[in-house]
């Protein structure tokens, strides 16, 4: 069980910084455009992103849990 917990650690902060990053760029966004249809606009993406990115450690987490976390070495 340790050895599965320790392969989850790199996902899981590389979605944390993304998440971090998308917010800040979110942030600067509505302080920097001008107009409400340009910051929804423009903001959806970010948003979008960071969505897919827990999505994606989602999936991740449940790969390493099942035990196919070196799905290409099948091939």
């Amino acid at each position: 069980m340790k050895e599965h917990s320790e392969k989850m650690i790199a996902p899981i902060v590389i979605t944390v910084l993304f998440i971090v990053y998308y917010y800040v760029y979110f942030i600067i966004l509505l302080a920097a455009l001008p107009g409400i249809l340009l910051k929804l606009l423009f903001g959806i993406i970010p948003i979008a992103l960071a969505a897919v990115m827990i999505f994606v450690c989602v999936q991740r987490m449940k790969e390493i849990r099942s035990g196919e976390e070196d799905d290409l070495s099948q091939y």
